[in-house]
């Protein structure tokens, strides 16, 4: 979780990522960030997360993100 938030705030260093749950739905993160996390993910997780999953749901908290990538892992 460490890595990822560390990525988290290198796009958006103003924001606490541990506790902000409407990062999509709030608009603080916009999709240049978003393609941004994808390629970040891709290079810090070795995981590629597939369009159908590119959703608020799994974007709106560092947390649900973290969750997303685990099930990637596991799969």
């Amino acid at each position: 979780m460490e890595k990822l938030l560390a990525i988290l705030r290198e796009i958006n260093p103003d924001v606490n990522f541990e506790t902000e749950e409407v990062l999509i739905d709030g608009g603080i993160l916009d999709s240049f960030d978003i393609v941004t996390l994808v390629a970040e993910i891709d290079d810090n997780f070795g995981v590629q997360i597939p369009a159908e999953a590119l959703t608020a749901e799994n974007f709106n908290s560092a947390r649900a993100l973290y969750d997303l990538i685990r099930r990637l892992e596991d799969a």
